[in-house]
C-alpha cells in the first residue's frame, strides 16, 4: 500500500509593532501595562462619531520590513472592514487590509510571500474559573489596553514538502528568520511568550503533490 503523503503549508504571522501610540489613535501602546483599561479613548473603544487617523510610524515600519524581504511597496493602499462579533472587538469589526496591502510579494528563508499588511489588534479576554462569582460559575473580563495596537500580518504562499519533518523545519526556520528581521529592524519586540508575535501554520495533507487535502491549523510552532 502506498503510504506516501505530501504536506502543503502556508504561514500567517502577526507581529505587534513597537510604536509609541496605537494604530488609529493617540493612546499609548504599552503591552507591559498591568492596570486594565487605562490606555483607551473614544477611537479605540469605537464610540459613535470617533474617527481613526493612521499611525505614520506603523506604516513606515511595515515598509521597512517589505523592503528587507524584497517585496513590492504599494503606490496605493486602503483599509477594509473585517467583520466578526467577539467581545474583544469593540467595533464589531477589525480595520484591516485585503485587496490593497502595503507590501506584495517578497521572500525569506526559501519561502515566497503573498503579502504584508497593517491592521489593529484586539482587546484581551481574561477568563476566570471556579467559585469566584455570585452564581458559583466562572466569568470573563475584557482589558481594552491592547485594542487598536498596530499589528502587522505576513502571509506566505503555499509550499509543498515531502515529509512532515521537512514541513515543520521549513516553517520553523521561516518564523525564526522573520523574528530576527523584526529585531534587527527594531520594528517589533516579537516576544512570542507575550503574544507580540503569533505564528499560525495552515497545513494540508494529500497523496497528490501540490494538491490541497485535509487541512490542519497549527498555532505558535
Amino acid at each position: 500500500m502506498d503510504s506516501k503523503f505530501y504536506f502543503t503549508v502556508g504561514l500567517e504571522i502577526h507581529a505587534e509593532l513597537a510604536t509609541a501610540t496605537k494604530m488609529f489613535c493617540a493612546c499609548k501602546n504599552n503591552p507591559e501595562e498591568e492596570k486594565p483599561n487605562v490606555n483607551i479613548c473614544p477611537v479605540c473603544m469605537a464610540h459613535p462619531g470617533a474617527l481613526p487617523v493612521i499611525n505614520k510610524k506603523a506604516l513606515e515600519n511595515v515598509i521597512k520590513v517589505g523592503l528587507a524581504l524584497d517585496g513590492t511597496i504599494a503606490d496605493f493602499s486602503e483599509f477594509d472592514r473585517k467583520n466578526y462579533f467577539y467581545p474583544d472587538i469593540p467595533k464589531g469589526y477589525q480595520i484591516s487590509q485585503y485587496k490593497y496591502p502595503v507590501v506584495s510579494g517578497g521572500s525569506l528563508a526559501g519561502m515566497r510571500l503573498t503579502r504584508i499588511h497593517l491592521e489593529e489588534d484586539t482587546a484581551n479576554n481574561k477568563h476566570f474559573t471556579g467559585d469566584t462569582s455570585e452564581s458559583g460559575a466562572g466569568f470573563s473580563l475584557i482589558d481594552f489596553n491592547r485594542a487598536g495596537v498596530p499589528l502587522m500580518e505576513l502571509v506566505t504562499e503555499a509550499h509543498t514538502y515531502d515529509s512532515a519533518e521537512e514541513t515543520a523545519k521549513a516553517a520553523t526556520r521561516f518564523a525564526k528568520e522573520f523574528q530576527l528581521v523584526l529585531w534587527y529592524l527594531g520594528v517589533s519586540k516579537a516576544n512570542m511568550e507575550k503574544g507580540e508575535m503569533r505564528v499560525e501554520a495552515n497545513i494540508s495533507v494529500s497523496k497528490e503533490k501540490g494538491k490541497l487535502g485535509t487541512k490542519v491549523e497549527v498555532k505558535n510552532l
